[in-house]
């Protein structure tokens, strides 16, 4: 399975695709991070998200994107603006034709970390320790994405494992 996380950013888009083979082990496709300048107007700067991500999709072929869901901002306006480019995401998942799954940061940290309230930091030393990476991923945006990517293969493994396990 192939997923490709997003990790919705006003400053910083963190993607990642993640693959899983037979064994189930995980490993990092490709991760970074979309820049914005804050000085770009906002429609440039979802122009370029949309932009970036379908080529993304196209180069990569994931079979899902998860994204990760708006939990709470600091004001009504950075929610809205976080709104935006988490449109952004899914328009353009949806354009590729690629499955959407979103999760909320609080089941993104219990899948990675087994904490929901885990700090960007323990995010970040998990997601190394689970793909096998020399480095930790940088910006931590990238190191998110891959976490939300993780958290949907883990989801769909016991998804699938449920499901085999009621049949007669």
């Amino acid at each position: 399975m192939r997923v490709m996380g997003i990790d919705c950013g006003t400053e910083w888009t963190g993607y990642g695709v993640v693959d899983t083979n037979r064994a189930g082990e995980l490993y990092s496709v490709c991760h970074g991070a979309i820049h914005l300048l804050k000085r770009d107007s906002l429609p440039h700067r979802l122009t370029i998200i949309f932009q970036r991500l379908l080529d993304l999709i196209g180069e990569h072929q994931p079979e899902v994107v998860a994204i990760e869901e708006v939990f709470h901002a600091v004001n009504s306006q950075t929610a809205l603006k976080l709104g935006e480019v988490r449109g952004v995401a899914l328009l353009a998942a949806a354009t590729c034709k690629v499955e959407i799954a979103e999760y909320s940061p609080l089941s993104v940290k219990s899948a990675v970390c087994g904490y929901g309230r885990a700090d960007k930091a323990q995010v970040q030393f998990m997601v190394t320790r689970l793909l096998h990476l020399a480095e930790p991923p940088e910006p931590t945006d990238a190191s998110d994405a891959l976490a939300v990517a993780i958290c949907h293969i883990h989801n769909a493994e016991t998804t699938l494992a449920q499901g085999m396990a009621r049949k007669p």
